[in-house]
């Protein structure tokens, strides 16, 4: 149930009833009729020949008319309320006890007082009503309204859990702003997939992601082509922007701004200006964190892959601070992941991009709460996301492929760990918002890595057995997390064959899985040994899509029995929490 108090109060109101008993703006209003009123007499128009609205205004002002001199300039009070999409339709009678129970918690007419304001509650749809309050009570006095939204929030929550209607999560006022009845009308009139407004939230955030100062993050909005006007002040300075759609104009013809606060609370400039000072940045070059331009260089792939390699890495990071790091510094790591997000979903291919997209606007919520990152880095998560941006478009196949399933699996990882946390603190709304985005990942990374992994499983079920053997051992040993599922599956057989490869270079098994598993946790994986595979391979720097040739040829002639060689001198797994 969807309550939308005004967020002030109105002057008009026969205007607001004209609306209510009127057509509607697409003739969708039918049988407008009252549901209750402040005494159960009010005349309604909509079902009395002899009423006229007029006589329901005349009423409904008698109060502030009294006032005479002193009349409230703004003094009309408009609460929609919305059944949730799929819930019952609720009779006239629900509707009238619903009305009664939210004027009496905000403050309009408590129940058993004999001063409230006048109210009426209108219904014209099957889904909803509109209750409409004339804000000055019996005695002359104004009524204590602060706070009244967030009551009949809490109030309507109390209300579906008793009804059995469907449960909504309760909001705390960090959300976006969402389109309104105006703009989703002009969406449908003219063809739109969507409204405007959501289209220039993702391209400012998009605008964001990666960028070194505030100049660039104009040149972006720019060359997203959106027109963008600058606030300035007396002195010349940037105090505010708001940006347009060139095709979205109004009745004049001008084009339908939106300043950046209105998209989003943290795509205000001031906002965003934090954000850059912050944590600036320098070119990256795709370095794992904590490593060097050398190490990269010898990271397989080209310089989009291994973009995606340190973003995998920092993204890793990031998810162990969300776990283990202060409120501030796990704030600071969920601002910096939707920048990451924001990127795979501009650079993915057709294939996967509405995915990412709702994935990144999913996780636009979960980035947004009470919780300040006043202090905290996130320069890390930052860098990656701007290397990967400047790095070029990349596809799903090959090297990029692999090691974009390689993120991708890092950031499903990364958002469950979100939505636990904001779940741990009662936030409703960003739990689920996370929650939505992991799924939205999952459905990417089923994409993406089903090309790589069918082709390393099917490597892993070719092993010669002493081979195959030996890693097999060394998983269920280290990997006693592996649900029953997974043994023998393809996912196993991938990590054997990941195991294989390693070993071939070098490597030891069981010391490589020992440190990949003391990352972080594997209890909220939905494979344990996929989440391996790509841990493995980012550690020991193996290509995420090896062709079978070299791959073969390593395993046979490096790694062919127990008496294969020890890890060369540099190549031991280390300790490394990269």
């Amino acid at each position: 149930m969807v309550p939308d108090v005004g967020k002030e109060l109105g002057s008009n109101t026969y205007g607001l009833l004209a609306y209510l008993y009127g057509p509607g703006k697409r003739e969708e209003h039918e049988d407008a009729h009252l549901v209750a009123s402040w005494d159960g007499y009010a005349p309604d128009p909509g079902r009395d020949p002899a009423a006229n609205l007029m006589q329901l205004s005349s009423v409904l002002m008698m109060r502030v008319n009294q006032l005479g001199a002193r009349r409230p300039k703004k003094f009309v009070w408009h609460c929609p309320v919305r059944t949730a999409p799929g819930d019952r339709h609720l009779s006239d009678e629900e509707w009238a006890q619903v009305a009664r129970r939210l004027v009496d918690v905000a403050g309009i007419a408590p129940e058993g007082d004999p001063d409230g304001c006048r109210w009426i509650a209108v219904r014209h749809a099957d889904d909803h009503i509109h209750i409409m309050a004339t804000t000055v009570r019996g005695d002359l006095k104004r009524p204590r309204l602060r706070g009244d939204a967030y009551r009949v929030q809490a109030e309507c929550r109390k209300i579906e859990k008793e009804w059995g209607l469907r449960q909504l999560k309760e909001g705390d006022g960090t959300a976006a702003e969402r389109p309104t009845s105006a703009e989703l009308y002009k969406t449908e009139r003219l063809g739109r997939p969507e409204p405007v407004r959501l289209q220039l939230r993702d391209k400012v955030r998009q605008a964001v992601a990666g960028a070194a100062d505030e100049a660039e993050f104009f040149d972006r909005l720019v060359s997203a082509g959106l027109l963008v006007n600058r606030k300035l002040g007396p002195s010349g300075d940037v105090l505010g922007y708001s940006v347009a759609d060139p095709d979205d104009r109004n009745a004049a013809g001008d084009p339908v701004l939106y300043s950046g606060s209105k998209l989003a609370p943290d795509l205000s400039l001031p906002r965003i200006r934090k954000r850059l000072g912050a944590s600036p940045l320098v070119d990256h070059r795709g370095a794992e964190r904590g490593g060097s331009a050398e190490g990269a260089k010898r990271t397989p792939g080209s310089r989009a892959a291994q973009a995606r390699r340190a973003a995998a890495a920092a993204v890793d990071d990031a998810t162990r601070t969300i776990e283990e790091g202060s409120e501030e510094e796990a704030a600071a790591q969920l601002v910096g992941a939707i920048e990451i997000i924001d990127v795979v979903a501009v650079r993915a291919p057709a294939d996967t991009r509405a995915q990412l997209i709702s994935a990144a606007r999913a996780f636009e919520r979960a980035s947004r709460s009470h919780v300040r990152a006043e202090r905290a880095d996130n320069r890390a998560v930052r860098a990656a996301a701007r290397e990967m941006l400047s790095s070029g478009y990349t596809g799903n196949r090959g090297e990029d492929g692999g090691v974009t399933a390689m993120l991708l699996s890092a950031l499903i990882l990364l958002a469950i760990a979100s939505a636990r946390w904001h779940s741990a603190r009662s936030h409703a709304q960003q739990a689920a918002a996370a929650s939505a985005a992991a799924e939205q990942l999952r459905a990417a990374y089923a994409t993406v890595a089903a090309r790589p992994m069918a082709a390393m499983a099917a490597r892993g079920r070719s092993l010669p057995s002493s081979v195959r053997e030996r890693q097999d051992a060394a998983i269920r040993a280290k990997l006693p997390d592996a649900g029953a599922g997974e043994h023998g599956g393809s996912d196993w057989d991938a990590l054997a064959a990941t195991l294989a490869e390693a070993e071939a270079a070098g490597y030891d098994p069981a010391a490589l899985l020992e440190e990949a598993r003391n990352r972080r946790e594997l209890g909220t994986a939905d494979s344990v040994t996929a989440v391996m595979v790509w841990r493995v391979r980012r550690i020991a720097k193996l290509s995420a899509a090896p062709s079978a040739k070299t791959e073969t040829t390593g395993i046979r002639t490096k790694a062919a029995g127990p008496g294969a060689p020890a890890p060369a001198p540099g190549r031991q797994a280390r300790n490394s929490r990269r």
